[in-house]
């Protein structure tokens, strides 16, 4: 029964999540740089979201892109406080990574949010041929543009040239802490993304889903991205890879 529809849709779904937080840390190490707060981030845009839908009555649509701003938002700052500091993206998201799950958790009093948009449910619960689940597309989706993104943008190519050689790269007039800003903010975005698409399939947006300070996303973060061939040293992003 390995590949029966019901098999096939259940594997899409939940693979559909992961590869979302593959990308989410693969923009970060394309930079040389890691997020290990990938897990609070999807977390606190997820809560945000169901904040938006549940408390203040915004349309499921604009209570995402309000979610996903929040995700950018949030990669930003670990970005800013990165080039401000001078420290390792590995000492400064450690450490917000306990920050943001510990302002979530105080301002939702740990509660979750359960009484969302039915549309938004039936769309992380819906069956496309009765086999493929659309959060699988939008993954795809995201990773084509984010394939577009690295090797026909000049944004992107600055991107990988700032993780490849940041010396060379400002030598050649490329803000290399725009960059790195740059990479978190994407990095938060993609995070929201995986979040947004976990209460989507379960129905609700609970402060745990993630783990204890997201800790549970680190594994699938690391794996996709390493294993499909970016480089943890910066300058090579790996899309197909990481999806695979």
């Amino acid at each position: 029964g390995f590949t029966s529809s019901f098999s096939l849709f259940a594997m899409g779904r939940t693979a559909a999540v992961n590869i979302m937080i593959g990308f989410s840390m693969m923009v970060v190490i394309v930079s040389g740089g890691l997020n290990l707060s990938v897990g609070s981030i999807g977390v606190c845009v997820a809560m945000g979201g169901g904040w938006l839908m549940q408390a203040a009555g915004f349309p499921w649509v604009f209570a995402v892109i309000g979610a996903l701003a929040l995700g950018a938002s949030i990669g930003a700052l670990n970005g800013i406080m990165i080039v401000r500091t001078g420290l390792h993206s590995f000492i400064i998201t450690l450490a917000t990574m306990s920050i943001f799950f510990g302002v979530m958790i105080f301002l939702t009093q740990a509660g979750s949010f359960r009484e969302l948009s039915p549309d938004y449910v039936k769309f992380g619960r819906m069956k496309l041929g009765g086999v493929v689940s659309p959060l699988l597309l939008v993954t795809i989706l995201v990773g084509v543009v984010l394939s577009i993104f690295f090797r026909f943008t000049a944004l992107g190519r600055q991107l990988l040239a700032a993780g490849a050689n940041p010396d060379a790269a400002e030598l050649s007039g490329i803000r290399v802490d725009r960059m790195i800003i740059l990479c978190h903010a994407l990095s938060g975005v993609l995070a929201g993304i995986a979040g947004l698409m976990l209460v989507s399939r379960t129905g609700a947006a609970i402060p745990s889903m993630a783990g204890q300070l997201g800790q549970d996303w680190l594994l699938p973060a690391f794996l996709g991205p390493v294993l499909g061939g970016t480089l943890l040293t910066g300058g090579r992003a790996s899309v197909l890879g990481t999806l695979l």
